[in-house]
């Protein structure tokens, strides 16, 4: 298993501060580093941005319980990487099939929005995740700040693929970095992502990979 945040993770104050107010004022919340859902043996891992103060951060699991789960996960059965209904709670039973999910950062961060030291100081835990994924061939990124953080992980500068909508790069060792707009409320209600755009980001980078997209 690769290493991750224990409960208490203290590598950046700030989301130590937040997280600690919101235990005292929600103590029946997660309130912790938000671990990945899905198995090590998926051929695809979806990376977010972090945990939404309400979302994740409330449930304990990626993209559950905010509006940028439910485009996510109703997508995800549409191409056979899920097995049943989402319900935005942890335990409405959804399965996911060669597909796991992740987040660039941890902790939830106040505004949603993490400051560039605790990205990097939760990159290794991204690198570390990759690392153990022994059957890994495609990486969607949610967002220009997932798309630097997966090349991070995987050693790389920035300047090595510039993020694009739609844009797959192909990354050392022959892994797919696939690029959509994050799936939140603001780019779908603006139209910046619609729903075709990111059935086609998602469907596009399964070909890529061999993946077969199977309604389930």
């Amino acid at each position: 298993m690769p290493k991750v945040p224990d409960r208490d993770c203290g590598l950046c104050s700030r989301l130590r501060e937040y997280r600690t107010a919101n235990r005292a004022a929600h103590p029946d919340w997660h309130n912790a580093p938000v671990p990945s859902f899905g198995e090590l043996d998926a051929r695809l891992l979806v990376v977010g941005l972090a945990p939404g103060v309400r979302g994740a951060n409330r449930t304990g699991r990626p993209f559950t319980g905010d509006f940028a789960g439910v485009l996510l996960y109703g997508t995800l059965p549409r191409f056979g990487l899920a097995n049943g209904r989402y319900a935005a709670a942890p335990d409405d039973g959804i399965d996911l099939r060669s597909c796991r999910i992740t987040n660039a950062v941890r902790c939830v961060p106040p505004g949603n929005l993490p400051s560039t030291a605790e990205i990097n100081a939760c990159n290794p835990f991204l690198a570390a995740e990759i690392a153990a994924m022994p059957r890994l061939r495609g990486v969607l990124a949610l967002g220009l700040v997932a798309h630097k953080a997966v090349l991070r992980a995987k050693g790389l500068r920035a300047s090595h693929a510039v993020f694009q909508h739609g844009a797959i790069h192909e990354l050392p060792g022959g892994l797919l970095l696939a690029d959509s707009y994050h799936v939140s409320r603001l780019n779908t209600n603006t139209g910046r992502l619609t729903e075709a755009m990111f059935h086609d980001a998602v469907g596009t980078l399964m070909a890529r990979i061999g993946l077969q997209s199977t309604p389930a």
